[in-house]
């Protein structure tokens, strides 16, 4: 365990932390980065693997420029010792330095053979630059093989430079299908549909924040003409409510959605497909957040995220965040959060006066997010979803939990949240401790999802447990 602190720490090195980790460095303070990825960029500038021997990585990935400029300015401060680069480490608890007045952060470091070693970090202040997970709803097939998360058919072909399937149905809801689904064209993918459960109708109602962010309008756009280049087809106001296959998915029944995103009766039918690209927008990462107890809110498509002040500061003095920690906004907010947030720690720590690039930082997280609040509130989840469910659609996939066996719980044994539920049917109490089915989870319980407070972020070995540091009185 190393005996001098690093002024900062920053956790996770996607837009937020390289951002926050190079801008506290440019400031003069010492910083340490831990990643679970083997190199910076999170899962937004996801790298392709150095043995395929990609020769224009930059070609799958948008934005490219703002992240290249940020990696060398990190690897210029690394060569520099003034920020050290802990890749492959994957921090699973932060609590008070019990030597200083400061963290200690308790990570698992992947070794290149694939061994695990336990490896600690003391740090002044933390910066939680987490990241997101996909949100997934639940439908009859889900669990076939060929169908992938529509963030994960995106990370396949950044890391792998290949396709889920040559005929793909990317479906869900939220901006992000867009991509996907130009992405997956582009590669050679055959896409027969977007499928798009919220529509864009609902834009409208934020007028100021489309006309305060007219670059969001080009991008959506480009994202457009795209896929009208490929003859990809969306359909809004539709779901995949079911996928089918023997073996493998090998088509999925679309259904057209009312108000509430309940099926319209009648209104199913059949698309042929060999892969299936699904998700329903992103879920801020809050593990390590929860677990130090910082307060959240929530936001408007009914997820929860960090209550931050003006500065990205938490409820937890010492504790910063940045990114979609504090809400799903995107790549570019999350770069200007990570520099407010730095500027902020350099202040706290040494009086630093904050770069006068500050002031057009500010005006433009507010404009970003704004903008951010208009694309959740529109692609909010309705509540019929849920009746897309039998009761023998598998809601917990890790646990093998039906939907039947929650309704029990919530009817019959007077479940009336999402922890009630977990404890009478084992719902969320798998390998992904209810990221995957946590949302579905909550809303078949009648509640909406909330965060826990738990003292491990991700599963650790005993192992490693048993060789921490005595605590100290």
């Amino acid at each position: 365990m190393p005996n001098s602190p690093s002024d900062l720490a920053v956790v996770g090195a996607g837009p937020a932390g390289l951002a926050a980790a190079v801008a506290a460095a440019d400031l003069g303070l010492t910083v340490t980065v831990l990643d679970a990825g083997e190199r910076p960029g999170g899962q937004f500038y996801r790298h392709p693997a150095p043995g395929l021997g990609a020769a224009r990585p930059e070609a799958l990935h948008h934005g490219w420029r703002a992240f290249a400029t940020r990696a060398a300015r990190l690897a210029a401060h690394r060569e520099a010792g003034r920020i050290g680069h802990l890749a492959a480490h994957h921090v699973w608890t932060v609590v008070p330095d019990p030597q200083a007045d400061g963290w200690l952060l308790h990570a698992v470091e992947t070794r290149p053979d694939g061994t695990e070693a336990p490896a600690s970090v003391r740090a002044r202040t933390v910066l939680l630059a987490t990241g997101a997970y996909e949100r997934q709803l639940p439908f009859p097939g889900w669990t076939l093989p060929g169908v992938v998360g529509a963030g994960g058919a995106q990370a396949m072909l950044k890391s792998g430079l290949v396709l889920p399937g040559r005929r793909v149905v990317v479906a869900g809801s939220g901006p992000l299908l867009l991509a996907v689904a130009g992405s997956l064209a582009a590669a050679g993918a055959a896409v027969p549909a977007v499928v798009e459960a919220s529509g864009y109708l609902g834009y409208a109602r934020e007028l100021p924040a489309l006309v305060r962010n007219p670059g969001k309008l080009v991008e959506g756009a480009q994202y457009g003409g795209g896929l009208l280049r490929h003859r990809v087809r969306p359909l809004l106001r539709h779901a995949v409510t079911a996928a089918h296959g023997s073996g493998r998915v090998e088509a999925v029944t679309v259904s057209r959605l009312d108000r509430d995103w309940r099926p319209v009766p009648g209104s199913g039918r059949r698309i042929a497909c060999d892969a299936l690209a699904v998700g329903h927008g992103l879920v801020p990462q809050l593990e390590l957040a929860t677990g130090l107890g910082c307060a959240t809110r929530r936001t408007a498509d009914g997820t929860l995220a960090l209550a931050l002040d003006p500065a990205q500061r938490t409820s937890v003095p010492g504790v910063w965040s940045a990114g979609e920690t504090g809400g799903i906004g995107g790549a570019q907010l999350a770069l200007a959060e990570g520099e407010l947030a730095a500027a902020s720690i350099a202040y706290e720590l040494y009086g630093t006066p904050r770069p006068r690039r500050s002031a057009v930082l500010v005006r433009r997280r507010a404009r970003l997010r704004a903008f951010a609040d208009a694309m959740a509130a529109a692609h909010r989840p309705g509540p019929g979803w849920t009746g897309w469910l039998d009761d023998d659609t598998m809601v917990c996939r890790c646990e093998e939990v039906p939907a039947g066996r929650i309704r029990t719980a919530v009817t019959d044994l007077g479940a009336r949240d999402a922890r009630s539920v977990k404890l009478l049917t084992r719902a969320g109490m798998g390998w992904c401790q209810g990221r995957v089915c946590g949302a579905a989870v909550a809303c078949l319980s009648g509640a909406e999802p909330g965060g826990e407070r738990r003292p491990l972020s991700c599963p650790v070995e005993l192992g490693h447990l048993a060789q921490l540091p005595p605590a100290e009185d």
